[in-house]
């Protein structure tokens, strides 16, 4: 539980530092983190955009696997972007603010810079299950 916990505060992490690098872009992608209020109106965000990404996301995915094929797997960026775009127009915490090619411009910078962090902060993590199977072994 608390793994998934730190896991559920790296995301948010990450979604605050995608907002960042976005608008340094010129992007419209904005996360408000300028309180605990926000803060905590943006952990509620995650959790939509985590419950998303695992069912609008994978319902997606399924019925775009002849695209993923032709593409080799780059067409999931594209379904990432869309299920960040519908997690942001709900404004818990995160938003867009440009429409149209713009605005999925921004979701699809953000969503790449989203997975990029993520994956950086989660690898940093130490693997409680990692250093009894490396004993194991030696």
């Amino acid at each position: 539980m608390k793994r998934l916990i730190i896991k559920w505060v790296i995301l948010a992490l990450s979604v605050a530092a995608a907002s960042w690098l976005t608008q340094a872009f010129g992007l419209g992608f904005a996360a408000d983190v300028s309180s605990l209020e926000a803060f905590l109106r943006l952990l509620v965000g995650v959790a939509l955009l985590s419950f998303l990404n695992a069912t609008l996301g994978f319902v997606l995915k399924i019925l775009t696997i002849p695209l993923s094929c032709l593409t080799l797997g780059l067409f999931s960026l594209v379904v990432n972007a869309i299920v960040l775009e519908v997690a942001a127009s709900f404004n818990l915490g995160f938003r867009l603010t440009q429409s149209g090619l713009a605005g999925f411009g921004a979701a699809f910078l953000a969503s790449i810079f989203i997975s990029i962090i993520n994956g950086a902060l989660t690898n940093l993590l130490k693997d409680d299950d990692d250093e009894p199977k490396m004993r194991r072994y030696r």
